[in-house]
């Protein structure tokens, strides 16, 4: 389980010092984004268990799932390390500052794979382990070593890694995938877009140095917030879809429609005017907008049925 966009930096200490590398290990994982990764995942299962899923089991996914996306996270920063030394945001993570040797950040990142799978096969069930699995190898080699380089499209392909906990967390329930789940999925893999654009509109100077053809690199920003825009859209359009089924409730669709009605009126601004706190206004909110919908589904599923 992956993706999701910036790391929060280690927390300055003693350099050399126990805390100091502790630090820039936990930070190799970007625990930020494996927080709200497991959020979706949770809901994955709640959603299936139509309402509270065995505690066990869903401490064992947000295990598994926690070093799997660490893990990813971990080998993103080793493979990433040289344009990571060229943006002023990154240059101080671990591998780039020179901290954490690469092989170190790369055998830990593994490694943390490795226990992920042990765990999710192990006690979870061989498609949830399988899933895990191909979210880290999506997001290591498409995204991250082929996509992220080589087309502004990177986040809208690549961000069907982060999109698979839902996935994960369905089939670790229910031993297989149903359409709620692909349901789950779509509404990640479409959020995605218009969440990573409007931070790449903030950073974009820092994507040019880097080569990184990010869409506000490579188009104007009028272009770029058009099309969060009509992402947007689509996004709010699925969700209010998923709410036609029988998978979901009245918590859910007013919810849905709450929240969707504020992502819409804030890229809408966005778009008529643009603004460095506008575009960081959304970016914001979406995180808050994806995290708040996945525990509407969870408190729905607890009263829908």
């Amino acid at each position: 389980m992956t993706n999701l966009h910036p790391a929060a930096e280690a927390i300055p200490g003693r350099p050399g010092s126990l805390r100091s590398t502790l630090n820039d290990y936990l930070t190799l994982t970007k625990p930020a984004i494996v927080v709200l990764l497991l959020v979706t995942a949770a809901g994955g299962m709640f959603l299936a268990a139509q309402g509270l899923p065995s505690p066990l089991l869903l401490g064992l996914v947000w295990l598994g799932g926690a070093l799997a996306a660490g893990g990813a996270n971990a080998i993103n920063h080793y493979l990433d390390r040289d344009i990571d030394q060229r943006m002023s945001r990154t240059r101080l993570r671990p591998v780039a500052g020179n901290r954490i040797s690469p092989h170190r950040a790369l055998a830990f990142g593994i490694a943390l794979n490795v226990m992920a799978f042990a765990i999710l096969v192990s006690w979870i069930n061989l498609l949830a382990a399988l899933l895990t699995l191909s979210a880290t190898l999506f997001y290591v080699f498409v995204y991250t070593g082929w996509l992220k380089r080589t087309t502004p499209q990177n986040i809208v392909i690549g961000g069907a890694a982060g999109a698979i906990p839902p996935l994960v967390g369905w089939a670790a329930v229910t031993g297989g995938l149903d359409l709620p789940a692909v349901y789950l999925f779509a509404i990640v893999f479409f959020w995605t877009p218009p969440h990573f654009w409007a931070l790449s509109l903030l950073i974009k100077d820092d994507y040019a140095e880097a080569g990184i053809p990010m869409l506000p690199v490579v188009t104007t920003v009028e272009h770029t917030t058009l099309q969060i825009f009509f992402y947007t859209l689509a996004l709010v359009g699925l969700t209010i879809m998923f709410a036609i089924t029988t998978a979901v409730g009245l918590v859910y669709l007013g919810s849905a429609l709450v929240l969707g009605g504020g992502f819409i009126w804030m890229v809408w601004q966005l778009m008529r005017s643009y603004t460095r706190s506008g575009a960081k206004n959304v970016y914001l909110y979406s995180l808050l907008y994806l995290a708040s919908l996945f525990v509407a589904v969870m408190v729905d599923s607890m009263v829908h049925w």
